[in-house]
């Protein structure tokens, strides 16, 4: 049986604010830090790291280009943007800059467009996958020297296997090391041998989680696989081919290993033909001893990758969003057309069961 105690009389009525305060346990307390506080020890190490060869690097190189500073010597006077202005007055440094991004387009744009056909043709039910899939990414293991080596004597003026190759198809040898535009094609080529199938096998990897009941739709519905390719494919893919395409920016605009190889001397060519914008911030820092100079470079190319960095950001949102819009813009004409359908479906319908109703009524003579 239940029983109630009441207050004894004359005794105010107890509120809850004249409870006792509960105490807290330590295991209680040191749970709810443990709750609060372990996400972000779990990731400390990572910026950490960064913060020392990353984070640190970056504003040092800042405070040297803001001072004359020799390879030897250290350290010397201050002199404000003065390196800056001396780096943006050289013609050797627009020339490297012009360089820099015509190799960076005719490498990043077919890398890009290349891999995600390979990554289609390896998502295809083929067999021995894992051969096709592990010999892609083989050109990747394969060093930046041996890769520069090959191809320039792939690439020679004279006797370089592509000009025998033209040759026998009657076209004249080209000059792969003195034009620019030519010595661009083959760094670019380098580029691609070794990224392509890296970049093909993240795309692949992305492909993958896109789930087969749509494919079965589409199939169902009778789009072939181009359209498929195009209209799935490729839309399900795109946060991943955002991800590439950064990545193969930023690596494009600090290339340095396949022009540094390219010929004996390392220097980008006799006129700087193809001496991009790191071949320039080494010349200036190693051969030269500017230092302050040469971070002035540095801190100019990091920002020139911020920017490509932003704008391909805003591209692909603007992208995104304008693909948003026209489908809802088609979703939206879908349902109008069907319910155009199905109210002249209705209007019909009536029209009939009225027609029966209003008729005359024949009355027999007899």
């Amino acid at each position: 049986m239940a029983t109630q105690t009441a207050p004894p009389r004359g005794a105010a009525p107890r509120s809850d604010d004249d409870r006792a305060p509960r105490k807290i346990g330590f295991k209680q307390t040191l749970g709810r830090w443990d709750v609060k506080v372990s996400p972000y020890l779990y990731i400390s190490p990572f910026f950490l790291l960064f913060a020392v060869v990353g984070l640190f690097p970056l504003l040092y190189t800042g405070w040297v280009s803001l001072h004359e500073w020799s390879l030897i010597g250290g350290q010397g006077d201050f002199v404000g943007l003065d390196n800056f202005t001396f780096v943006l007055g050289q013609t050797f440094f627009w020339n490297s800059l012009r360089n820099t991004f015509s190799i960076f387009l005719l490498s990043t744009v077919p890398q890009v467009i290349a891999a995600l056909v390979i990554a289609a043709m390896l998502d295809a039910n083929l067999r021995a996958k894992t051969f096709w899939r592990m010999g892609v990414l083989l050109p990747y293991v394969v060093a930046p020297v041996a890769v520069g080596l090959v191809f320039s004597q792939m690439f020679a003026d004279g006797s370089g296997m592509i000009n025998s190759l033209l040759g026998q198809i009657g076209i004249d040898p080209i000059g792969w090391h003195k034009d620019a535009f030519a010595s661009h094609i083959a760094i670019a080529s380098m580029v691609n041998f070794r990224w392509t199938g890296y970049n093909a096998l993240i795309l692949l990897a992305a492909m993958q989680a896109i789930p087969r009941d749509m494919y079965e739709a589409a199939t169902l519905d009778g789009a072939n696989r181009i359209r498929q390719f195009f209209s799935i494919t490729v839309p399900m893919v795109r946060p991943t081919m955002i991800f590439v395409i950064l990545t193969s920016t930023i690596g494009g605009l600090q290339i340095f290993d396949e022009p540094r190889m390219y010929d004996a001397t390392g220097l980008g060519g006799s006129n700087g033909q193809w001496k991009t914008v790191t071949l320039y911030l080494y010349e200036l820092g190693w051969n030269k001893q500017q230092l302050g100079r040469a971070a002035a470079v540095a801190w100019l190319l990091f920002l020139i990758i911020i920017i490509f960095a932003l704008l391909n950001n805003f591209l692909t949102r603007r992208i995104a969003s304008a693909d948003d819009m026209s489908r809802t813009a088609k979703a939206a004409r879908r349902q109008s057309r069907r319910a155009s359908r199905d109210l002249a479906r209705r209007v019909k319908q009536t029209s009939d069961a009225a027609v029966p109703a209003a008729a005359p009524i024949e009355v027999d003579p007899r």
